[in-house]
């Protein structure tokens, strides 16, 4: 952690083996909590919505959307669970322990794995609605999406586990002096790690959306010429296509965001040598990271209109009235 000779000891009764705070300026560091508290309480009340929709309206129920609540649980406890945690780093020390520290970075690599994962998820998605429309229902249904949700947070939990598992047997072993939370991940691991959470999943997504854009494009292109020969037919066919047209783009909005947001981050830890210490240093591109979970649910309000019903409904407390499970969202 930096240090600066002329800062306190973060815990004075340990002279010898206490580390000492960083001088910082009263007025940027209580802007930095208010700032950051409310980042954190926005982005557990933003997703705490979205959770709560998907599962209560029976007409949310499907395949995309369970990929959607996946997606917003791993972004709820960012906001409930690590941004907290981290508001922590700002006053310069660790105060809750080594077992907490392990406990705290082996939470952020799961929810960063388990986001990633959720993000190849919703592009294989659109990339089978938009490429394969007639197989879509039979090849994307609700358990087959359960199972690839369960499997992605199992992944998550095991491969970080296994990655840090001499970490978290002794996660003071990085540590200079008392009062310090870090982690290094050796060269090789981290080689793997990068391959296997960032250029690896970076790369299907991006090849699978390019591949969505174009055929997307050509069946908007086929649906005007459609309507335009035919102005006072609409099937339901043309209809449906529009729909998850409009689904698609909603969701390349969602995995551009997380690409802008995520790329600074992973380009930070491989140039660091995937040293991630909990220090200033990175604290932006983290803080970017993070700041994606507070920005999917903004997205949802911004282009989907049930979303914003949907909030109205649990506002007002509609949802406790009965059969409110059956309302009309969409």
């Amino acid at each position: 952690m930096e240090t600066l000779e002329g800062g306190e000891f973060c815990f004075p009764q340990l002279l010898n083996i206490s580390c000492r705070k960083p001088v910082q300026h009263h007025a940027e560091t209580v802007f930095l909590y208010i700032l950051l508290s409310s980042i954190s309480l926005l982005t557990v009340t933003l997703n705490l919505l979205v959770v709560i929709s998907i599962s209560h309206f029976r007409q949310l129920h499907t395949s995309t959307n369970l990929l959607l609540l996946s997606l917003a649980v791993s972004d709820f406890l960012v906001g409930f669970v690590l941004m907290p945690i981290q508001i922590l780093f700002i006053g310069g020390c660790w105060v809750l322990g080594s077992f907490v520290c392990g406990l705290f970075y082996y939470a952020s690599f799961i929810l960063t794995s388990a986001s990633v994962g959720n993000m190849v998820l919703i592009s294989v998605d659109r990339y089978v609605a938009i490429c394969d429309p007639l197989q879509y229902p039979t090849k994307v249904t609700p358990r087959r999406v359960r199972v690839c949700v369960c499997l992605c947070w199992a992944f998550s939990v095991f491969y970080n586990g296994l990655m840090l598992n001499d970490f978290l047997k002794h996660p003071d072993r990085y540590n200079s002096c008392y009062g310090e939370c870090n982690v290094v991940i050796d060269p090789i691991t981290g080689a793997v790690d990068a391959l296997l959470t960032f250029i690896g999943p970076i790369t299907v997504i991006v090849v699978l959306y390019m591949r969505v854009f174009v055929v997307a494009v050509s069946q908007a292109r086929a649906m005007r010429s459609r309507v335009a020969s035919v102005p006072q037919q609409r099937s339901g066919t043309v209809i449906a296509k529009k729909s998850e047209l409009k689904a698609a783009r909603t969701l390349g909005v969602v995995v551009l965001a997380f690409l802008l947001c995520s790329c600074p981050y992973y380009c930070f830890t491989v140039a660091a040598d995937y040293n991630l210490p909990g220090s200033s240093t990175g604290a932006a591109e983290l803080w970017l990271l993070y700041f994606n979970s507070c920005l999917n649910p903004v997205i949802y309000a911004l282009c989907y209109p049930w979303f914003r019903r949907s909030i109205k409904h649990i506002l007002t407390l509609q949802i406790l009235q009965p059969g409110s499970r059956e309302a009309n969202i969409l």
